[in-house]
């Protein structure tokens, strides 16, 4: 039998989205034939702003309404620190510990050659750029850089990456202290997976690289 074009567009639609294979997107799809069209419209609404309406903050990448970010714009926060984590979702994972009170930078990303995704492909030229101006921005001097990666092969190879690139960045004349998550992290996990006792022993537990 075939599938109303309608239907068609909207199963394309959904497995183009990571996870989502042809019979996930097909139960989603006539899921929504039994929506009430008024929220139906509100979720097209919903996704037609989800770009129009946020931007990447332009000094740690997070995705915000605001730039800078609620984050970066906080006085209370620890600005000597910044951990680097690669994705949006790994900052609520760590917010939502409570127990890191510093910045962040996201990369948006990991070196994968197999993916061609490169250095240049991510956000850490801008790291290096915000640690090297850091002191001439008023942002404080950093003291500290927490890689936060995945401990994934990508993310080993990103964290090794950004700490050959900054251990040649001075600030103030002193070296940055480089360091990368301890035990907690499971090898092979996803940071945005991780409960919230993982993660605190993670940052608790912290080794320099």
């Amino acid at each position: 039998m075939k599938i109303p074009k309608p239907l068609t567009n909207v199963i394309e639609s959904f497995q183009k989205l990571p996870g989502i294979g042809p019979k996930t997107a097909q139960r989603l799809s006539y899921y929504l034939l039994h929506v009430p069209q008024t929220e139906l419209e509100h979720f097209a609404e919903s996704l037609s702003k989800l770009k129009k309406e946020t931007v990447l903050c332009t000094i740690c990448k997070n995705v915000s309404e605001y730039d800078p970010c609620p984050v970066c714009s906080d006085t209370k926060r620890d600005t000597n620190t910044i951990l680097v984590v690669e994705q949006p979702l790994d900052v609520l994972a760590f917010e939502r510990v409570g127990q890191y009170d510093g910045m962040y930078h996201v990369l948006h990303g990991a070196i994968n050659p197999l993916e061609n995704i490169g250095p240049d492909e991510i956000f850490i030229g801008d790291l290096l750029s915000r640690v090297k101006s850091a002191s001439v921005e008023s942002f404080g001097e950093v003291k500290e850089i927490i890689i936060a990666t995945n401990p994934t092969m990508e993310g080993d190879a990103t964290a090794m990456y950004i700490a050959k690139k900054i251990r040649e960045i001075t600030t103030n004349g002193e070296v940055v202290k480089i360091t990368r998550l301890g035990m907690g992290v499971p090898t092979g996990a996803d940071l945005e997976y991780a409960d919230e006792a993982t993660l605190r022993e993670a940052i608790d537990g912290r080794r320099a690289i």
